[in-house]
């Protein structure tokens, strides 16, 4: 690059510089197309990822737009603002993914913590002390028992099959559900 280009590219940068804070959307399409590659080298360099360097290409010139109120061009040149948001970016891209993976290890934790759901000797012992536990019933109880939980039949149908008052069946219900809770509590 001679001087005579180095001297005009100023120009143009010190020109985008002034005319930023505007909001003429073409200045930032300008400053875009002047620094975008700038900036996605940046972020790829330090993230390795061309997704997130993607990302934050594009954060950086949303928040130069959104912030180009505050930038003054007296201050810092307009590339020299943009590469201090690309920084911030990319420490928030890294921060975002140090808590994805810290997530991401909380979660493998509780996996590995958590106690399967579905065992099935459980599931076995309990029936077969809730049958020991039915079969201390009485005969007319266990039989009302019997038909409303294996059977799964209603109140009416258990008193219209064993040929009993509505209101019988549901007090044997009532009477061994307490039974056999209180028996069972006992055996836990």
């Amino acid at each position: 690059m001679t001087s005579t280009q180095t001297d005009d590219s100023a120009r143009d940068d010190a020109a985008l510089a002034d005319a930023f804070g505007t909001g003429d959307e073409a200045v930032l399409r300008a400053v875009y197309e002047r620094w975008s590659t700038l900036v996605h080298t940046l972020a790829l360099r330090s993230l390795g990822d061309v997704a997130a360097a993607e990302d934050v290409t594009q954060q950086v010139f949303v928040r130069a737009w959104r912030s180009r109120h505050t930038y003054r061009p007296d201050q810092a040149p307009l590339g020299a603002w943009l590469v201090g948001i690309t920084r911030n970016c990319i420490a928030d891209a890294f921060a975002e993914r140090t808590r994805h993976a810290r997530l991401a290890s909380a979660v493998a934790d509780q996996e590995r913590t958590v106690p399967p759901t579905h065992d099935t000797t459980d599931g076995l012992a309990e029936r077969v002390l809730v049958a020991g536990e039915l079969d201390r019933l009485e005969e007319v109880p266990r039989t009302v028992m019997r038909l409303a939980f294996y059977e799964e039949l209603s109140h009416r149908e258990i008193a219209e099959r064993l040929g009993l008052p509505l209101g019988t069946v549901k007090s044997h219900i009532r009477r061994s559900l307490a039974r056999l809770r209180t028996r069972l509590e006992v055996t836990e």
